[in-house]
């Protein structure tokens, strides 16, 4: 909430400007009871029809001067509003970020969505309405209530101790309904994840014919989204009945008391008129605390809610006086890394050097810690122990977005965005490649034949997340992304399980175009990772074997096995 609090300080232009155009709307709105006053007492009553075109065109510029003053009030304060929700909504997006890949091993895309985009909504709705509502709404009641006991104490008393009741009620339903408040926007993050993830995954869902379980798994999200909302339902019903009686039974009150005074001489029906205006004005407040309740209670609840991820600290600390700058040659070095996370150990010991140039192939069973090696260099993860050097500087001491930029990722499961293939493999661009060079760099991944095919080219746009193209076209438009990158570091990480192995090879021949890139294969395939110079076989997090091609089959071990059974396959 303080975060909110210091975003609104800075927009208190909007928010000074909207309190003059509200001041301005309450004191015409005040100054209207009296006119109507003297339009019933002197005009209506008396017959003095002279008053008549003077009071009523002072009622006409009055309502002109509210409806002005009442556009540029609710302008100011709304664009205070939207303008403090595209700030949040960017720092928390900003935020987001820059947090560390821990973070988002522990989020799901579905509760971050509703961070960013529904609780910054409700904060906007609160410290706009809310906000300009709940200052009308107390200034509106004082100076009513002020009013009126200065046209008559005695009908005022008969009317003021109710209020206090109307205010017991009010924050009995505020109370009440932030708990419910809160169950139901964790359990709508909940329902978005669930949504989210199988119109994301729905041909997946399609080919193992599961619509109708994940209907009924999102049939139960649903059903509790209705239960929290009907508990609210209730929560409101045993307020709003009671709040609505007694605004019912305050103007029987006025007429039957004024009308004694009235009737008894005490009163002019002008001034009762005038009192009974002033009486709406200070039960106007009343009608609108519940929704204002419900507002600032969400507003409320949101702000806590964004305040935790803005909590959230990356794990990864980037030097302040990193090294920004200089030819990185590719020189990769390993020493004694291992790696915890959540009070396991993923990697031990491990250790190794690339020279600039050279190829290093890391084979292992699935979840043995494999593509682990390459998140540590990039410091997805920071290492428990150990150091890792890249050019014989521990990778610590460079700026981190300098390091990340030496790497070109392929990886298994490739994420394509939603624009056109030329604008993804210009990815990290700054700017769209030109065709020749997307032809090139398409052409070296392979790609190229079966993107000249589509109507559009380069120009076609691809669905979310690459949807439409098969999983080996996925694959080569990310390999082309990274030949796009010219990085001095290339590390494909299981990048060509969907090609078959004449595609491949043909691959792993134009990479040689490239220069002198320090290449990292991570595969299941002994057919990636034959001609390395080196092959790493983890297992259990540790270097199990390491050598040549031939070197490995000696050892009839591990990365022999895997050959056999590869072998076997492929003959059979």
């Amino acid at each position: 909430m303080k975060r909110v609090i210091k975003e609104m300080g800075k927009l208190w232009p909007y928010y000074l400007l909207g309190s003059i155009a509200l001041i301005v709307s309450l004191i015409l709105n005040f100054y209207n009871p009296v006119v109507l006053q003297r339009m019933i007492d002197e005009v209506i009553k008396e017959g003095q029809i002279d008053q008549f075109r003077t009071l009523g065109m002072l009622m006409l510029l009055l309502t002109f001067g509210r409806a002005l003053t009442g556009y540029f009030k609710e302008l100011l304060f709304d664009l205070g509003g939207l303008n403090l929700a595209v700030s949040i909504r960017q720092q928390l997006f900003d935020h987001i970020q820059s947090l560390s890949y821990d973070f988002f091993d522990e989020k799901n895309t579905g509760e971050l969505m509703s961070r960013v985009k529904e609780d910054v909504d409700n904060v906007w709705m609160g410290t706009s309405f809310g906000l300009f509502l709940t200052v009308e709404m107390l200034l509106t009641m004082g100076t009513a209530v002020t009013l009126m006991f200065r046209i008559h104490p005695g009908l005022t008393l008969m009317i003021v101790p109710v209020l206090p009741v109307l205010a017991y009620l009010t924050i009995r339903l505020n109370l009440t309904n932030v708990k419910v408040f809160e169950d139901i926007s964790e359990q709508t993050a909940t329902m978005n994840t669930t949504a989210g993830e199988d119109i994301a995954g729905i041909r997946m869902v399609k080919s193992f014919a599961r619509e109708k379980h994940e209907i009924e798994k999102f049939l139960k999200n649903n059903q509790e989204y209705y239960r929290l909302n009907y508990n609210q339902a209730k929560v409101l019903a045993r307020f709003y009945p009671t709040i609505e009686f007694i605004m019912n039974v305050l103007p029987v009150i006025l007429i039957v008391a004024g009308g004694a005074y009235v009737i008894q001489a005490k009163l002019s029906i002008g001034v009762l008129a005038e009192f009974s205006a002033y009486a709406s004005m200070a039960m106007w407040p009343m009608r609108m605390t519940g929704w204002i309740a419900t507002l600032m209670a969400q507003a409320g609840s949101s702000a806590k809610k964004i305040d935790q991820i803005f909590a959230c600290q990356s794990k990864i600390e980037n030097k302040e006086n990193g090294i920004k700058s200089g030819k990185i040659k590719g020189n990769i070095r390993f020493d004694g890394v291992s790696l915890e996370l959540d009070n396991m150990t993923l990697l031990k010991n491990v250790s190794f050097e690339v020279k600039p140039g050279k190829t290093l192939a890391i084979m292992g069973s699935t979840g043995s810690g494999k593509s682990l090696i390459t998140k540590l260099l990039a410091r997805f993860y920071d290492a428990s122990a150990g150091t890792i050097y890249l050019d014989e500087i521990p990778i610590k001491d460079y700026d981190l977005f300098f390091l990340r930029k030496q790497f070109s990722f392929v990886l298994q499961n490739v994420f394509l965005f939603s624009e056109s293939i030329a604008e993804n493999i210009s990815l990290g661009q700054g700017k769209t490649l030109a065709p020749d060079d997307l032809e090139r760099f398409a052409e070296d991944a392979m790609a190229h034949q079966f993107i000249s095919q589509m109507e559009k080219s380069y120009d076609t746009v691809i669905g979310e997340k690459g949807i439409g193209l098969s999983g080996g076209q996925k694959q080569r438009i990310s390999i082309a992304r990274a030949f796009a990158r010219k990085s001095p570091v290339l590390i494909l990480d299981d990048s060509t399980s969907a090609l078959d192995m004449e595609t491949e090879s043909s691959i792993q021949k134009n990479i040689e175009h490239y220069g002198e890139i320090t290449k990292i294969i991570v595969a299941h395939r002994i057919s990636a990772v034959k001609n390395a110079d080196e092959i790493l076989v983890i297992e259990g997090g540790q270097i199990v074997e390491r050598g040549k091609h031939e070197e490995l089959l000696a050892l009839k071990g591990h990365y022999y096995e895997t050959y056999q059974e590869q072998m076997e396959f492929l003959v059979a």
